[in-house]
């Protein structure tokens, strides 16, 4: 198991050990695509509950993963948790996961407040969470982020926020240091987690151009590397029915 946990409680280190006991392996590919003794911003598929586990436990980079602050507080957790989860699905089933929303709502506080994270918030609070970024980064540290949102893009992915990207801006000014964001896709049914190649940020650039340049050019190499891979089910973003998960390649057959 790489990357110990960022405290010694001992709860947690044998939750994350069941966790790893239990849940599907991962096995990384296209490592040689991470910059070499440099931070990074590693932009992945949010595949449900498969990103976030599978770069806690097989990252190959000493990294932080972005997790929404609401998910580490106790009064946010329940709330946060239906609506983000479970809201999709059938009306009849919304009690029983309202229920589910607070009997996880210890566990998550657990597992976020000791995991290797950085909360990420949508208020006031976010400038915290971009200087936390920039001084992990400066540290040595690579960040491990799952952008998307409940907009569809394409049978892979759904749309990205953009303003994540804004990091890059704030650790050039702080280093002189134009940043790398590497493309990561995520297939828990084959059990890979796969590199690309790296895109730069440019300082010269205006922000807008770039939020909308990187986000376009990393979610085109993550389907991209989807589609390359051998036919397999999809575990996309929303937390819909297993029957209507999307596979990599439409016209083919998963095995």
């Amino acid at each position: 198991m790489k990357n110990a946990p960022k405290t010694d409680n001992l709860l947690y280190r044998v939750v994350r050990w069941l966790i790893w006991l239990f849940f599907p392996k991962m096995k990384p590919e296209g490592e040689e695509n991470l910059p070499a003794d440099e931070s990074c911003v590693i932009v992945g598929n949010h595949c449900q509950m498969h990103g976030p586990v599978s770069c806690e436990i097989y990252s190959p980079v000493d990294r932080y993963t972005w997790c929404a602050g609401d998910m580490m507080e106790w009064k946010t957790v329940p709330g946060y948790a239906f609506q983000d989860f479970w809201s999709q699905k059938p009306r009849w089933t919304h009690p029983f996961y309202k229920l589910l929303s607070y009997i996880i709502t210890p566990l998550a506080v657990l597992l976020f407040n000791n995991a290797q994270t950085v909360a990420v918030y949508h208020d006031a609070r976010v400038l915290s969470t971009f200087r936390d970024s920039v001084r992990l980064l400066q540290d040595g540290k690579s960040l491990v982020i799952f952008p998307e949102h409940d907009v569809k893009d394409n049978h892979i992915l759904y749309e990205f926020q953009d303003r994540f990207v804004d990091v890059a801006k704030m650790y050039y000014k702080k280093t002189g240091k134009a940043l790398a964001f590497v493309p990561l896709y995520i297939a828990p049914a084959l059990g890979r987690m796969c590199y690309g190649a790296p895109i730069r940020f440019d300082p010269a650039a205006p922000i807008a151009e770039e939020r909308l340049r990187i986000c376009r050019a990393l979610r085109d190499a993550i389907t991209a590397m989807a589609e390359a891979l051998p036919p397999h089910t999809v575990v996309p973003y929303r937390n819909i029915p297993r029957k209507l998960y999307p596979t990599n390649r439409p016209e083919a057959k998963t095995p």
